[in-house]
């Protein structure tokens, strides 16, 4: 009976968490009539690809896609890069400051994004990067390298250190070791990263907004905004928009989800 009650409980919450996007898939796919009466059918009683075609369609769509899909996946190459290199060390050495520098690193990963706004568009706006891709690109990869940090050393400190004593005992060095036998054995913890990190990124609305002036330099979030007008809001538009928006990233999670439930665990690891 209790595991009855359990199961049930999860599936009311599942359902729950998963209205709101179904709500979102069958409006994008009814007529834009039909989104504006009083009774709404929770089963679409007539299909239209309309919606996506208008969507598509729309001024800026390749364009904000192309900015979107630079600065994400520059940042989490960045940060996966950088994190590799800073996790190694906090996981294997011990040194003076070490425990400093792991708080450090929660409170930055705590800090929201909007407290760091002002301090980034000085620093972005002294520099002369602002309304370009690099300063977006660099704000991403602030945001997302602390939790990179965090997640990848829980993941090397997971891996056996007999496995490296045991390559650099057969003539690998240091980095040899990490090489030839961390980084390989790292592929699940980057994986699981990398997919927490490009959903921050991508889903990032406010500095893309702000830092980025130019409408042909701003990413898809702020091209979503777009469907709302002062002459009312394209509800049928701006829902296809959204289910091709969050296509990619929901196609990913739903192939690597059991990676990325030990990427969220991995950084509990105490040490």
């Amino acid at each position: 009976m209790g595991r009855i009650l359990v199961n049930t409980l999860g599936v009311l919450v599942a359902v729950l968490f998963a209205f709101p996007t179904y709500w979102m898939i069958t409006s994008a796919f009814k007529p834009s009539g039909d989104l504006l009466t009083a009774d709404y059918d929770l089963v679409p009683l007539a299909v239209t690809l309309d919606n996506f075609a208008s969507a598509i369609a729309k001024p800026g769509f390749t364009v904000h896609l192309t900015n979107s899909l630079i600065v994400t996946l520059g940042a989490v190459a960045c940060a996966l890069v950088a994190g590799v290199l800073a996790a190694f060390p906090l996981a294997r050495l011990r040194f003076r400051g070490r425990r400093g520098f792991l708080l450090l690193v929660l409170v930055a990963q705590m800090a929201p994004m909007e407290a760091l706004f002002i301090p980034m568009f000085l620093l972005m706006q002294d520099a002369g990067l602002l309304n370009t891709l690099p300063s977006l690109l660099l704000v991403y990869f602030a945001i997302t390298l602390p939790f990179t940090v965090w997640t990848l050393r829980g993941f090397v400190a997971g891996i056996p250190f007999e496995l490296e004593e045991a390559a650099m005992v057969d003539g690998c060095g240091r980095f040899g070791a990490f090489r030839r036998v961390v980084l390989p054995l790292l592929g699940p913890g980057l994986v699981a990263t990398s997919v927490f990190a490009f959903i921050t990124a991508w889903n990032e609305f406010l500095y893309a907004l702000v830092f980025m002036r130019d409408s042909d330099k701003q990413t898809l979030p702020v091209w979503l905004s777009t469907f709302r007008t002062v002459f009312g809001t394209d509800w049928g538009g701006i829902m296809a928009a959204s289910v091709l928006y969050a296509l990619p990233a929901l196609v990913f999670f739903l192939i690597v989800q059991r990676k990325l439930v030990s990427g969220a665990t991995a950084g509990a690891l105490k040490g």
